[in-house]
């Protein structure tokens, strides 16, 4: 499966596109969308920069609540260090901003697996208010420890992610994290992340507030359950999401078998390979605890050379 459609809402707000320059639209007021600023994902006559230029000219951005960014020209081939240098260099121009996302790119666009990343703290350590950050591509992302007061919420989706990265998200001060999310990906894009790289995660003392975990799209999902069976911070969740990954009956077992799951408000483990047993038992034991478990998607059987195939990777 490929990303084939761009965000449809930031920080509870509707995406709305700013238009090209040769686009004439009337425009929404500053704070009641998620600005999402985009060029040609292939050779665009108009650098990103530009357009956030424009962008800034034509609308009060002392209101702009969420941005998105979508594609810069050749993303396959460039990083990201010119938008990231023009957001900094207008944080000041961006006091209510709250949330934003980094390379909100569909397959079409650019594969995932082939966005060209770089290093991202920059941008936390310019807006101290800002409550969810998310970023999109793996290749050559760098995420060092970060202390950051108020974000509530990280996203960060690969097809895969370098074990450097966790190991920087684990290391990273973040006391106000509710929401965290990644995509750990495939060794053939990239992934090294090993369980042992999410032992500060999994602990559950790093990230005391936080409320959602989703550790997904991984081959090692099996692994990641096992874990998890034991794991102190399933405790304080309330949605655990595991999906889009390998999760096979090994790893349902040990889900069933290790702690309760019976507080979550939801165990999402679409896209997986259980067997119809451990499917019936999962629904029959979480169910009953009025849990909403989400199964679809299910393989039945690995494929004919016996591999099993996360939902996103190139």
């Amino acid at each position: 499966m490929t990303i084939s459609g761009h965000l449809q809402e930031l920080y509870g707000l509707p995406a709305f596109a700013f238009p090209a320059a040769d686009a004439k639209a009337e425009l929404p007021a500053p704070a009641s969308v998620a600005w999402r600023i985009a060029v040609d994902a292939f050779e665009s006559e108009e650098p990103w920069g530009d357009a956030f230029a424009r962008f800034t000219e034509a609308v009060d951005t002392t209101e702009v609540r969420a941005l998105i960014v979508g594609s810069w020209s050749d993303p396959y081939e460039s990083g990201p260090d010119p938008v990231i240098e023009a957001l900094v260099a207008a944080r000041d121009r961006l006091p209510a901003l709250r949330a934003l996302f980094l390379a909100d790119i569909t397959g079409e666009e650019c594969e995932i697996s082939w966005i060209i990343q770089g290093p991202v703290t920059p941008l936390l350590d310019a807006f101290p208010d800002l409550l969810e950050f998310g970023v999109r591509g793996g290749q050559e992302l760098r995420f060092p420890a970060v202390r950051h007061e108020r974000l509530r919420s990280l996203t960060i989706e690969t097809g895969g992610l370098n074990a450097a990265v966790v190991r920087g998200v684990g290391a990273s001060e973040l006391p106000a994290l509710e929401h965290l999310d990644l995509w750990l990906g495939v060794s053939e894009y990239g992934a090294t992340t090993e369980v042992a790289d999410l032992a500060p995660i999994l602990a559950g003392s790093r990230f005391p507030g936080l409320r959602h975990l989703a550790l997904r799209n991984s081959e090692i999902q099996d692994e990641i359950a096992i874990a998890l069976a034991g794991a102190p911070v399933v405790a304080g969740l309330e949605t655990l999401d595991l999906s889009m990954g390998t999760l096979g009956d090994v790893g349902a077992e040990a889900l069933l078998s290790g702690q309760p799951l019976t507080h979550l408000k939801k165990l999402d483990l679409h896209h997986h390979y259980m067997g119809a047993a451990l499917r019936e038992r999962l629904v029959t034991t979480l169910g009953a605890a009025g849990v909403e478990v989400d199964l679809d998607e299910g393989e039945d059987e690995d494929d004919d050379e016996g591999f099993r195939y996360t939902a996103v990777s190139e």
